[in-house]
């Protein structure tokens, strides 16, 4: 009589190990999607906190002298575009006259 040898069946360990393993990195990434949704969360806080900040100040309560920094800084600006060409004389005028009425 011929007696066939044990046969140790390794499909149930191997399926287990890709399971668990498929388990681990699941976990994993759960983690790293919580933290990436915690810091989005945080960050969405402060720039509301921030344009809460900015719409509570009205532009007329601002110093004289912060205004007049911006528009010498649109005239620099603008006097740098015509110098360059990108503005003509005509468009110049118009744009530095819009800065000086407001």
């Amino acid at each position: 009589m011929f007696m066939r040898p044990t046969v140790v069946r390794r499909r149930p360990l191997l399926r287990a190990a890709a399971v668990g393993g498929t388990f681990a990195a699941g976990r994993a990434m759960g983690r790293r999607a919580g933290e990436q949704q915690y810091a989005e969360d945080e960050q969405n806080e402060r720039l509301a906190d921030l344009e809460a900040g900015q719409a509570s100040q009205p532009a007329a309560a601002q110093a004289p002298g912060d205004q007049e920094t911006s528009v010498m800084e649109q005239l620099s600006q603008l006097a740098a575009m015509h110098d360059q060409g990108a503005l003509s004389d005509a468009e110049f005028a118009a744009a530095k006259a819009k800065v000086l009425g407001s």
